[in-house]
């Protein structure tokens, strides 16, 4: 047996058992991951895969049990090219950090460029998507780090830290009637206030739309949501030309910025939430992203980062 059987295995369960993908993600034949695997099985005398004719269908009870040994097994050999890497090239390599929109747009341009600074032949990638796919690249290795608010601290073999608390904010526009209250007035408005008007929001996997939407059924309250998006850009542009009122992440509305809307606080409303930093458990992370995590909030020091790896389970992605 060797580790291009393991990666051939471990990539097939990854691709929901489609060879094809398989195939192609590893950049080789069908034919070719197909015979692998079956002199891979030939050798452990024991069937991984559940098959109906020629096709893969899922994993044998013994093809759990496997599927985790390479687990791994692969995991520690990425570590020891992590290590070699560490010691060999010690502010070289590459680093890339899955995130959704908001973060990419208002929270790491406050971090990258002093990162820059410091380790200017890191290469850097942004993969940007929901919070679940997110989640998936870290354990699948496609990312060394992903930030969110969803998700990340529920799912399995990920260790995850808290960066940032923030709360919702409500824009609208100059002559909207909402921002004619008064201070007090706006900083106690209800959700049946709300309710008066079209809204605006984001997509139900970003944000804290979970919450908007668990606090409105609680109070017996259907919104007229018109339009949701994935990015509080958007949600300002339709804000901004009529649409409605906007319910954003209060970290994306900068008074400054945002000249031609107003903001209330809807803290009181939908609670606080908590956007959260992640990394695979188990892994040996470079130098470097270390000190990203240390710049994303100085309280992720190595020891708490590495106390957390350690603690968290180590699952199959």
């Amino acid at each position: 047996m060797n580790l291009q059987q393991f990666r051939f295995v471990r990539e097939t369960i990854r691709r929901n058992f489609n060879l094809t993908e398989a195939a192609r993600t590893l950049y080789t034949s069908q034919p070719g991951v197909s015979k692998a695997i079956i002199e891979f099985e030939d050798e452990l005398g024991v069937k991984i895969f559940e098959r109906h004719g020629k096709r893969i269908k899922g994993l044998t009870k013994p093809g759990h049990v496997v599927a985790q040994v390479i687990d791994r097994i692969m995991r520690e050999v990425d570590n020891l090219k992590k290590v070699s890497d560490e010691f060999a090239r010690r502010d070289e390599g590459g680093l890339t950090i899955a995130c959704t929109h908001a973060q990419a747009r208002y929270i790491l341009p406050k971090v990258i460029p002093a990162f820059r600074e410091r380790f200017p032949k890191v290469r850097l990638s942004l993969a940007e998507g929901n919070p679940p796919h997110l989640a998936r690249m870290v354990l699948h290795e496609q990312a060394d780090v992903a930030i969110a608010t969803e998700t990340l601290a529920l799912t399995p073999g990920l260790a995850s830290l808290p960066v940032y608390s923030w709360e919702h904010t409500i824009v609208v526009r100059p002559d909207h009637p909402l921002a004619q209250l008064t201070s007090s007035a706006a900083k106690a408005i209800t959700l049946a206030q709300l309710a008066e008007y079209p809204i605006v929001t984001y997509d139900h996997a970003f944000s804290g739309r979970g919450t908007l939407d668990e606090v409105f059924a609680s109070a017996g309250i259907t919104p007229d949501i018109v339009l949701e998006a994935i990015d509080a850009d958007v949600i300002k542009t339709y804000v901004d030309v009529g649409l409605g009122i906007g319910i954003i992440a209060g970290m994306a509305f900068d008074p400054r910025r945002d000249k031609g809307l107003v903001g209330l606080p809807a803290g009181h409303l939908f609670g606080t939430h908590v956007t959260r930093v992640a990394v695979k458990s188990g892994v040996f992370l470079r130098d470097y992203v270390y000190v990203l995590l240390e710049m994303l909030a100085p309280e992720l020091t190595r020891k708490v980062v590495q106390e957390a790896i350690n603690k968290s389970p180590k699952v199959d992605p």
